[in-house]
């Protein structure tokens, strides 16, 4: 019985020895650290304690004067040592117990198995729970991926119900620890909802959970609760489920028909890659609860996957702010993926980001946005293929790890690793459309023009990836100097983003021709494809490449217009800040004769001059723009050596720069530096690379006229 009085502090009764009282407490501390260890430190305290009575030692006790006391002999010392000895025991073995799961575990979530006869109940509560689950840093369950490309080696179709049988299959064959097997049941007009945990190998229940709910509106609040409950009991601790479990009523939607579109979109998404199919069950889910979070966030990620950035921030601005209406993992993808789309201030994404992986180090989808978009902006390319190898480890069925793997190894140049990377996610029937991009340069800049044309072949009729495709070959010939070809190279990926009713990513493939035709010196075909992708779309990315074609054309005021423009609507933007305005506003420069003060407006960009910009997919443009355009600069201000150095950081890093038409003109820059500079050797050798290179080009491009002509006088 506790007493506690003013003078004395508290005790748990005044009757005990104040020594022994210490030991029990000792026993029953909660903190680890403090309370008993061992059985040998228990019989240690003990035999202190009765060599002091047995010596008539005074306790040492509490300030206060404690009541008489009558001695105790060594019976009862005795008897309370087994009384001690059992709390310490139990204390430590229910302190000390081995969890039913660990943090490295994986576990299987089968279809609830529902009795009730409503529909709305099939796959919902699935991706509810799921949902709950992945709140938990400690919890990692099978990625839909992963469990269909499982289903696919089994020979099961994709859309095959996850029964608890089939799901301990999967469980098995993934080297899983569990199969969750939920069920809703009626109970006249209240609702059962239960969970049972098995090990998959053994069949043992680690677990079994069951809610009661009043009503049909109440199931998703049932299910909240089962999955906290669940969370306790397999291993993870208090603290971080008392941390992270907004209920699913907050974290979603409190509607079973909005989280049913939710559900219906995801694994269409996960089971077929369909973007576009995707799209209009968001959009359903967001109609029933249009204060649903995750579904304008995961509608606005699946828009900039297919090419359409604004309608990408809309949704993602939209997301942000009802982000209160989502758990704690849900908004760090929330934060992040609207400081990607919408402001574009990629310093604090990265910052999200990177916190994000150090509170979820099992969640995958925050390593591709470190590794596929912040990293290789920041020219951090080996950082980008760390992230890659961690998400692959995470979930080897996740195709966009092997992708992101294979853009950075080829940003650095390490081509066999890149495609080695593909074979890899080839060899596990993983397939998404931006690995028929991605597969197209390696083979490029391998000069594998047998790989180029099976590329091409693989992607006819491949929604996502044969207008890229033939946009990237559009890239390549413009590359070669064969423009006429490029140019219809680049109409077809036009019509057929047009077909596909992605304005915006049609829009970007005419602006990439724009830009090629103002570096070629076409200035009516620049500025009339510059002026076509502005009246499609006034998307960020397209409104820089729309303003640098034009202002490389001499179309200054247009160009200028632009630049405002940009400056006013993103005023966080990082690359509008540090690449986009600078290049623009230098090349603006020159156009007044004014080197100087372009190479001065440059000087911002220079912390970001190796990154790969995020405008360069779909439309593969503006790597190392500011980077040429410095060159220039330095060429006007008669500069040899300086702008040579600039043309060659263009032809170092030839990973990076792909098929983009300056990695061929820094040979024609970099002759006229050593040309300035006097060098006449180094000169003629860069001339004569350039014009192996444009050998069967289009004759009458002007930049190739102005090329032979120096050559010839250098002879």
């Amino acid at each position: 019985i506790l007493n506690q009085t003013p003078t004395a502090p508290l005790r748990l009764n005044p009757q005990l020895p104040v020594e022994l009282e210490g030991i029990i407490t000792k026993a029953l501390e909660k903190d680890r650290e403090m309370r008993c260890q061992t059985a040998s430190e228990l019989r240690a305290d003990l035999r202190r304690l009765q060599r002091q009575i047995d010596s008539g030692r005074p306790s040492t006790a509490a300030a206060a004067p404690a009541p008489r006391r009558r001695g105790w002999a060594p019976g009862a010392i005795a008897a309370v040592a087994v009384t001690v000895a059992a709390s310490c025991v139990a204390g430590y073995f229910y302190f000390h117990r081995t969890p039913k799961l660990t943090d490295r575990d994986t576990i299987v979530l089968a279809d609830f198995t529902n009795s009730t006869g409503d529909p709305v109940f099939d796959g919902t509560l699935r991706q509810g729970l799921a949902i709950q689950l992945q709140q938990s840093p400690f919890l990692s369950l099978v990625s839909e991926e992963r469990i269909q490309q499982t289903l696919h080696l089994m020979g099961r179709p994709a859309e095959a119900r996850l029964t608890p049988e089939l799901a301990r299959e999967v469980c098995e064959r993934t080297a899983s620890a569990a199969v969750l097997e939920g069920s809703v049941a009626s109970l006249g007009s209240q609702y059962v909802v239960g969970l049972r945990a098995k090990n998959c190998r053994t069949g043992n229940v680690l677990d079994e959970e069951q809610v009661q709910a009043a009503r049909k509106e109440d199931v998703l609040s049932a299910l909240s609760q089962i999955a906290s409950k669940f969370r306790t009991r397999v291993g993870e601790s208090l603290a971080t489920v008392e941390k992270h479990d907004t209920p699913l009523e907050e974290a979603t939607t409190p509607s079973l028909e909005a989280l049913k579109a939710y559900s219906a979109a995801q694994k269409i998404l996960a089971s077929a890659g369909d973007l576009a199919g995707a799209v209009p069950l968001f959009k359903r889910a967001i109609e029933i609860d249009p204060k649903f979070a995750m579904a304008y966030a995961s509608l606005g990620f699946t828009y900039g996957l297919i090419g359409e950035p604004a309608l990408s921030a809309e949704s993602n601005n939209k997301a942000y702010q009802l982000r209160d209406r989502a758990s704690d993992r849900e908004k760090f993808f929330i934060t992040a993926t609207y400081d990607l789309e919408v402001t574009g201030n990629l310093e604090k994404a990265l910052q999200t980001c990177e916190l994000w992986v150090q509170t979820y180090p099992r969640e995958k989808f925050a390593y591709p946005l470190l590794g596929a978009f912040l990293y290789p902006t920041f020219g951090k390319y080996e950082k980008g293929v760390e992230v890659a190898k961690r998400t692959i480890e995470l979930d080897p069925d996740f195709p966009v790890g092997y992708l992101q793997l294979a853009f950075n190894s080829q940003f650095l140049g390490r081509l066999g690793e890149a495609e080695s990377a593909l074979q890899r996610a080839a060899s596990r029937k993983l397939e998404i459309p931006d690995f028929f991009p991605t597969q197209y340069d390696i083979a490029f800049l391998k000069g594998d023009q047998a790989g180029m044309d099976r590329v091409v072949a693989s992607a006819q009729g491949k929604s996502g990836a044969e207008d890229a495709v033939s946009e990237r070959q559009g890239f390549v010939l413009a590359y070669s100097g064969h423009l006429q070809e490029a140019r219809k190279r680049s109409r077809r990926a036009v019509d057929l983003a047009q077909q596909a009713n992605q304005p915006g990513r049609a829009a970007l493939f005419l602006t990439g021709a724009a830009l090629w035709e103002a570096f070629f010196g076409n200035v009516p075909a620049a500025r009339q494809g510059a002026a076509a992708a502005l009246e499609l779309s006034k998307d960020r990315d397209l409104e820089y490449g729309a303003a640098f074609a034009l202002a490389l054309s001499g179309d200054s005021s247009r160009s200028q217009t632009i630049a405002n423009d940009l400056g006013k609507r993103f005023p966080e933007d990082s690359e509008v800040r540090f690449t986009y305005l600078p290049a623009i506003r230098a090349l603006l420069a020159l156009n007044q004769h004014e080197p100087a003060r372009a190479i001065e407006l440059l000087q911002s960009a220079v912390p970001y001059d190796l990154g790969a910009p995020l405008s360069c997919a779909p439309g593969f443009f503006g790597v190392f723009y500011t980077i040429y355009v410095r060159g220039l600069a330095y060429l006007d201000a008669h500069q040899g050596a300086e702008a040579a150095t600039e043309f060659q950081k263009i032809l170092d890093h030839r990973g990076v720069v792909a098929s983009d038409p300056i990695g061929a003109l820094a040979h024609l820059q970099l002759g006229r530096a050593f040309a300035l500079s006097g060098d006449k050797t180094k000169a003629k050798a860069a001339y004569q690379d350039f014009l192996t290179l444009w050998k069967d080009a289009d004759s009458d491009l002007p930049i190739l006229k102005e090329a032979k002509a120096e050559y010839a006088k250098l002879q």
